[in-house]
């Protein structure tokens, strides 16, 4: 009878729990959504924002509670995320436009020399703080790879001390965009053809000697622009896309080649 007492009770205990627990998750449930798990598992699951909401369970949700929201935000999940969304919804599929990342830097180490010798951690938020970084560009990419980390897809790879965007791996989620602390990533339509691979505004004769890669205001591009789509804004090329026609004659005469012409479709967009 000394240990049956207390077993008996142990077990008297556990029952009462296990009611309580039971009465618990039948009352106080929260009611699941099938639409919005449905939706949810179609999502690329990047949880980048690129769509404008906190990440797929934001995104899924606005679609679920069919508040006019877009089935075409997702950018990472291309246009058949799109067409899945709206098969879901019964509504008509909307086309992605999709994105693809590129950075405004051709400041490598042929073309660039460093101020001093960083040997803090390998970080280009931390190596920002030391007096913008050990460039001599204060606008350069630091190379030490903020951007590659939290690339979902390894789409970026530090090459000459540059990071480098494959287009091909690309989704364009943005999140490189986000980290980097020069704000020198941007995102375009992959249907684009010419990027401004720099981000310098110093005056022309500043550039010039501290990288031979840099953009130096000196309007060629501009004036070889039969769309007028080029200008120079505080000493650096602009492209305005909406008028750009993709014709790559601005890269022909930039004289120091930092307008770049390439393909930028991915082949992981669908």
């Amino acid at each position: 009878m000394e240990i049956l007492i207390p077993v008996l009770i142990c077990l008297a205990i556990a029952a009462v729990c296990a009611v309580i627990l039971t009465l618990t998750s039948h009352f106080f449930s929260v009611k699941v959504d099938e639409t919005e798990e449905k939706i949810r598992d179609c999502l690329a699951g990047a949880n980048c924002g690129a769509c404008g909401y906190s990440g797929c369970d934001g995104y899924a949700k606005a679609l679920a509670d069919k508040s006019c929201t877009k089935t075409n935000l997702c950018t990472p999940g291309g246009d058949s995320v799109s067409k899945q969304i709206s098969e879901i919804l019964g509504v008509e599929a909307e086309d992605v436009v999709e994105m693809v990342a590129y950075v405004a830097c051709n400041g490598n180490c042929n073309a660039l020399p460093k101020r001093y010798t960083y040997q803090g951690n390998k970080s280009c938020k931390i190596a920002n703080m030391n007096y913008a970084g050990d460039k001599m560009c204060t606008y350069a990419c630091l190379g030490y790879g903020d951007c590659a980390a939290v690339c979902p897809n390894d789409a970026i790879n530090i090459v000459d001390g540059v990071a480098v965007v494959d287009s091909k791996k690309c989704i364009g989620c943005g999140l490189c965009a986000k980290t980097c602390p020069k704000k020198m990533i941007h995102l375009i339509r992959d249907e684009e053809r010419v990027i401004v691979a720099c981000s310098n505004h110093d005056k022309g004769a500043v550039t010039k000697k501290i990288c031979s890669n840099g953009c130096i205001g000196c309007g060629l591009c501009k004036r070889n622009c039969p769309e007028g789509a080029i200008t120079i804004d505080n000493n650096l090329a602009v492209i305005d896309y909406e008028k750009c026609v993709k014709c790559g004659k601005c890269a022909e005469v930039c004289p120091v080649g930092c307008l770049k012409e390439s393909c930028f479709i991915g082949a992981t967009k669908q």
